[in-house]
């Protein structure tokens, strides 16, 4: 076991993780200072119009009576 060997590799593995790490770290710095106020990942969903609450309050209670009157 060639342990000089060994402990090389270790050392240039340690200093590649470190660079990933920095870029990330700079990366990821830039990304939220450039968008303050931005949400990553899903857009944001429009609220429902009141019309649309009329109908889809009126959908469901339309539902509920009919699996109210199966029950009976």
């Amino acid at each position: 076991m060639d342990l000089a060997r060994i402990l090389a590799e270790l050392k240039s593995e340690r200093d590649r993780i470190d660079r990933a790490i920095t870029l990330l770290a700079t990366v990821g710095s830039n990304a939220a200072s450039a968008a303050p106020g931005k949400r990553a990942g899903r857009p944001k969903r429009k609220g429902l119009t009141p019309a649309g609450r009329k109908r889809l309050s009126e959908a469901m209670k339309k539902r509920w009576a009919e699996k109210k009157r199966k029950r009976a």
